[in-house]
């Protein structure tokens, strides 16, 4: 089991701006500035890399998934299908439970695919309709294969479905957001507290399909 350690608070006293007022990590007020591991995962064409280079632009630090796996020697040889490298999570995990036993100076944001399973602090997920999503990943080349998995990934959901309501867990749909938006919606959240979804707001596809 992963133990994941909240974030640190202080008692220092700021005057908090209005939550829909912040834009950037400058604007977060210091006693919300702590530093902590924010896993921002999502089936592959849902725009972690593209929200990850915004949320660059605002101040906060981003790590890449494959970056650290490298440092760590955790990578696989290159899959043609998809360009990347396979990621060995198990080996990787337990490596960072003794090496990311120090919480960061600054809110760093871990950018890939299954980053949720990484001892982080918080976690957000970005998802994308099925349908989208496969429009997504034919333009990308995928292999025929690794689309199909990666859409049934996303259907199922099974992996996100698992912490539906638990604390410091975003869940946003993509889909007919800006990437503007998804930003802007993160670094609310964050300036928020990382409160959890809404059990209303979870993201479902299959119930969708059978309304």
């Amino acid at each position: 089991m992963l133990t994941i350690k909240p974030c640190e608070r202080t008692n220092e006293v700021n005057v908090t701006p209005a939550i829909g007022r912040i834009h950037s990590l400058n604007q977060l007020p210091t006693n919300m500035r702590e530093g902590c591991r924010v896993a921002l995962s999502g089936t592959p064409g849902t725009g972690k890399t593209t929200i990850s280079r915004l949320l660059h632009s605002e101040g906060f630090d981003v790590l890449s998934m494959e970056k650290i796996a490298e440092k760590h020697n955790c990578l696989g040889e290159l899959d043609s299908s998809d360009n990347s490298k396979p990621i060995d999570v198990e080996l990787l995990i337990s490596i960072l439970r003794n090496t990311w036993d120090i919480i960061p100076s600054d809110i760093t944001i871990i950018d890939g695919h299954l980053s949720h399973l990484l001892p982080c602090n918080h976690t957000i997920i970005l998802r994308c309709k099925p349908d989208i999503l496969e429009e997504r990943l034919v333009k990308r080349g995928y292999s025929k294969e690794k689309i199909q998995s990666n859409v049934e990934w996303e259907l199922i959901g099974s992996a996100w479905n698992d912490n539906e309501g638990k604390d410091g867990w975003l869940e946003l749909d993509t889909t007919e957001l800006t990437e503007n938006e998804v930003k802007e919606r993160i670094i609310k959240w964050i300036a928020d507290d990382f409160k959890p979804n809404a059990i209303d707001t979870d993201i479902d596809w299959i119930a969708s399909m059978e309304e």
